[in-house]
């Protein structure tokens, strides 16, 4: 994965907008993902779901914890991907009561699937998902990759998560390995 450009995709987000009456005022808005990330230095970590045990005990809000780390670390901003709509994005950051990390909605899973890590957990009623992995991005390339091992043994309840931690991917920079 090194050294490969990111895809080129457009997720759908939802964003507060005053201007929209209602309970629910949000609109859509296209993120282009190229667009939004050129010039900037990013963390972008992917899980297999929202309101998942490990992606909500531990990954996502260790990421929350560390973003200031980050950001001393010279990353410009961090994101988590997931297989999963805009709304169920927006709830989960809320119930996670998230502040830093930025939720993006890969609902269609085009930019997991352009990054090779859509896998099949059908057997545990998931449908297709994201492999766990973390990222760090400069200027749309990817200059620092960390997975999780046993991606060719899905259909298995196994759920690693250490390689793709946040003090993981803040240990390499600190040491100047990105």
């Amino acid at each position: 994965m090194l050294n490969r450009t990111i895809p080129d995709v457009t997720l759908k987000t939802r964003v507060r907008d005053e201007s929209v009456e209602g309970p629910n005022p949000f609109r859509w808005q296209d993120f282009k993902v190229r667009e939004e990330f050129a010039g900037k230095k990013i963390v972008i970590f992917s899980l297999p779901g929202a309101f998942t045990p490990t992606c909500s005990n531990e990954q996502c809000p260790a990421f929350e914890r560390f973003y200031d780390d980050f950001r001393k670390a010279g990353i410009d901003d961090v994101y988590c991907i997931a297989v999963n709509d805009a709304f169920v994005m927006y709830q989960w950051g809320r119930n996670l009561g998230l502040e830093k990390v930025k939720l993006l909605p890969d609902g269609s899973g085009d930019f997991t699937r352009r990054m090779g890590m859509l896998i099949n957990k059908d057997h545990l009623g998931f449908g297709q998902r994201s492999w766990r992995y973390a990222m760090v991005v400069d200027d749309n390339e990817i200059v620092a990759w960390f997975e999780e091992p046993g991606i060719n043994d899905v259909g298995t309840d196994e759920d690693p998560y250490g390689e793709s931690s946040p003090e993981k991917v803040l240990e390499a920079l600190q040491a100047g390995k990105v």
